[in-house]
């Protein structure tokens, strides 16, 4: 009678984990990991058009990959974004974090107002930014005098690479401010107050029980912008479209052209691949050194 019982619970939370897990899981096979295993057979075919027949070709096409010198170039120019964008985007977001919880009248306005840029797409967000380096900075620095300003940004490697940095820091910050805020609310008041007691100043409070309380803030902030910066394409597209002289040029837009625009879907698809195994081992190493560094409150 209790086996019977037992194996009716069994089949009863089988059936619930069906009904509800089994839509979820199907959704993320058929979207994710049949589209990754069907990616890694495409690596290992030649195909020059879409309606050519696959050829095996084996490891050829990462071969290819590997000598690819624009595909480095590229991936070299991303790190610098990426190492440009995740401490600044952390840095401002943490900083808006702190303004918008210390106790101001405006703060939930501020809070609205720092978070919208976010909700604005790469696209649409390039091309506002593309009008405002290419006609509002130039014509304010003409009006001003100030001539770093009447430089065309857009025109030049070195500023078209920091207007790039900039936008992404004016789209992202909000958002890591939103989790900063949650993770500075979550710090227990009496652990601050203690901390006051005992005659720690605003610096020393930071310091010593702020930043260590919210290392799992910043576990995700720091995944997430990771993520963000490694694999930016769409404002890349709409601001600079790689340009001048695809010298802004990062590496997710160097996989889409070698894949489409010069139709080497192999070898593109081979970088792609390539591209996923960099971020999931940077983001790993991340993920793991940033949770030894959580502390209990």
């Amino acid at each position: 009678m209790k086996k019977a019982m037992h194996r009716k619970r069994n089949l009863a939370n089988w059936g619930n984990s069906l009904l509800f897990l089994g839509p979820t899981t199907l959704f993320f096979v058929m979207t994710v990991v049949v589209p990754f295993i069907y990616g890694i057979y495409l690596t290992l075919n030649k195909m020059d058009t879409p309606s050519d027949p696959m050829v095996f070709s084996g490891l050829l096409n990462y071969v290819d990959a590997f000598k690819d010198s624009d595909f480095w170039t590229s991936l070299w120019l991303t790190l610098r974004f990426v190492i440009a964008t995740v401490f600044f985007v952390n840095l401002v977001g943490f900083g808006l974090a702190c303004l918008v919880t210390s106790g101001m009248r405006i703060q939930n306005a501020m809070r609205t107002a720092y978070f919208t840029p976010n909700l604005i797409g790469g696209l649409v967000l390039g091309y506002l930014w593309q009008f405002v380096f290419v006609q509002s900075l130039p014509a304010i620095g003409e009006k001003l005098g100030i001539q770093w300003l009447k430089l065309g940004w857009l025109g030049d490697p070195h500023m078209a690479f920091w207007a790039l940095v900039l936008v992404t820091i004016w789209q992202t910050s909000g958002y890591m401010m939103i989790i900063f805020i949650a993770g500075l609310i979550s710090i227990p008041r009496d652990v601050v107050e203690a901390s006051r007691i005992d005659g720690a100043g605003p610096f020393r409070r930071l310091l010593n029980v702020t930043l260590p309380l919210m290392v799992p803030s910043f576990v995700v902030t720091i995944f997430l912008s990771l993520k963000n910066a490694f694999m930016v394409y769409d404002l890349n597209f709409s601001l600079t479209k790689g340009g001048p002289f695809n010298s802004t040029e990062m590496v997710s837009m160097h996989v889409v052209n070698k894949a489409f625009v010069q139709a080497n879907y192999g070898t593109g698809q081979a970088e792609a691949i390539v591209l996923f195994v960099i971020v999931a081992v940077v983001t790993g190493i991340q993920v793991y050194s940033s949770k030894k560094m959580e502390v209990e409150a």
